[in-house]
């Protein structure tokens, strides 16, 4: 079974500048494969709906503002049922693998692919690859039956398991080829979408009818192109606690500073957005906006200023700001976790003490500080109502792809609506913060902090053009 193989991008292209990012599909590289009637049609849930069934032409834009003669831009093909099916029930062998780091709604996800897949197209065949992707070589499964994961989207991790690397595509696709999995669900970041693009690769070199379908995964939110990942509402609604608790702490004694450290470690939404929803935030540092400490216009400048005027204040930092300005942090930047990932130096316990040593040696003011860490209390918490609905979304969108014979994709959020993403888009670059934004503009508003960046490129400016004093020439 087999063609051959052509990996170069699926792109349609349409009058007035339309231009659909397509998703690899069965019929690419296999060709004359059987197709069913979507069982659906007969399922009483759906009866009521009307045109439930998705359009072969329906597609997304990923820009909604346009001008009047614009082009009509990049699209992707919306998420959904089809009318043709091109597994039937009994002959699918599905399996679910979590991969890198937890995030709230992991189990939420898993839960409803396998309800999913039960509930909606009859597949009574789902296993659970314990472990990460090392567990597709190590032998390591567990069966799953709706009854089994009926209550596990209450519970904080993942059910399978999880781990960072151990990535070895031909073991793995071998894996899948041996126990003759047809669908592979893989819940993880960017690195494992990079990953699972391999793995789709290597299925689609050897010519095997397996759906290979990703669901992206990070807290940070830094996956490209979607509205948002899955995990991030609830990360941003725990933060507030922590906010909450710093507050507290600070605003009770004299001269109180309380530091808390979020997640992100290239990108800062969730420091950015937890700031706006608290509004008890002084200062938020993230990694998209350089900060400097000392100086006129520095951020302990700004501490000491705020501590004179309220007597308490709040910062709130990414754990990827900063992290040039860490002594020790050129040895570690070299250093990378089993996901590739840049190790890195804990910059909120390195600017508290930075905090503490200004202010010692000023000896005009004493401080009580209070540094917060609660990544782990917010990576463990099940996900919260508007993430469930949300992995909801997500894991139908993935069974429907799947059964419709989509392959090599991504599921997400664009602009409101469910779409299939070809897996090359997501693993392109990272999304962050972008700093001339107004969203941006907003939390400067909200907290009153200087733009540090700003503040030293006008000092750098005027020292540039002040001509030198006569004692210096």
């Amino acid at each position: 079974m087999g063609s051959s193989v052509n990996s170069k991008p699926k792109v349609i292209k349409g009058p007035a500048g339309y231009v659909l990012e397509d998703v690899p599909h069965f019929s690419d590289y296999i060709p004359e494969l059987p197709t069913h009637s979507n069982p659906l049609q007969d399922n009483p849930a759906y009866s009521v709906v009307k045109q439930y069934f998705v359009h072969v032409d329906d597609s997304v834009p990923q820009k909604i503002i346009a001008h009047k003669e614009s082009p009509r831009g990049v699209h992707f093909r919306r998420a959904g049922p089809r009318q043709r099916v091109y597994y039937e029930a009994d002959e699918v062998q599905a399996a679910i693998v979590t991969c890198g780091g937890l995030c709230p709604g992991l189990n939420t996800v898993i839960r409803e692919l396998v309800c999913g897949l039960n509930n909606m197209y009859g597949v009574k065949k789902v296993m659970g690859i314990n472990g990460g992707y090392k567990g597709f070589y190590a032998h390591n499964t567990i069966a799953l039956t709706p009854k089994s994961v009926n209550d596990i989207h209450k519970r904080g991790g993942t059910v399978l398991g999880s781990s960072r690397g151990g990535h070895d595509t031909t073991k793995i696709v071998d894996s899948i080829q041996d126990r003759g999995i047809n669908q592979v669900y893989i819940i993880g970041g960017d690195g494992t979408q990079r990953g699972a693009s391999r793995i789709f690769e290597e299925v689609r070199r050897r010519g095997l009818k397996v759906a290979v379908v990703g669901i992206p995964k990070t807290i940070d939110n830094d996956i490209p192109v979607i509205d948002k990942s899955f995990g991030f509402d609830t990360a941003v609604e725990e933060a507030q606690r922590a906010i909450n608790a710093a507050h507290v702490e600070a605003e009770s004694i004299e001269n109180g500073i309380g530091v808390v450290k979020l997640m992100g470690r290239y990108s800062g939404f969730i420091a950015m957005y937890a700031t706006l929803a608290s509004r008890d935030v002084d200062c938020c540092l993230i990694p998209e906006s350089p900060f400097y400490l000392e100086g006129p216009g520095g951020l302990l400048e700004f501490v000491e200023r705020r501590l004179k005027e309220n007597g308490h204040m709040v910062v709130v930092i990414a754990e990827g700001a900063g992290q040039e300005l860490v002594s020790e942090s050129m040895q570690s930047m070299a250093k990378q976790d089993a996901s590739g990932n840049k190790l890195l130096q804990d910059v909120g316990l390195w600017i508290s003490h930075k905090i503490k040593d200004h202010f010692a040696k000023l000896k005009t003011m004493t401080i009580n500080l209070k540094y917060i860490d609660p990544t782990y209390m917010i990576r463990a918490v099940p996900s919260n109502a508007s993430d469930n609905v949300y992995c909801t979304l997500l894991a139908q969108s993935a069974v429907h792809g799947a059964m419709a014979g989509y392959t090599g994709f991504t599921c997400g959020l664009v602009n409101g609506r469910q779409t299939y993403i070809p897996f090359y888009r997501i693993i392109e670059g990272q999304n962050k913060v972008i700093i001339t934004d107004r969203m941006w503009a907003r939390l400067l508003s909200s907290t009153n902090q200087p733009s540090f960046i700003i503040h030293k490129s006008d000092t750098a400016e005027e020292n540039k053009e002040e001509p030198p004093s006569e004692s210096a020439k």
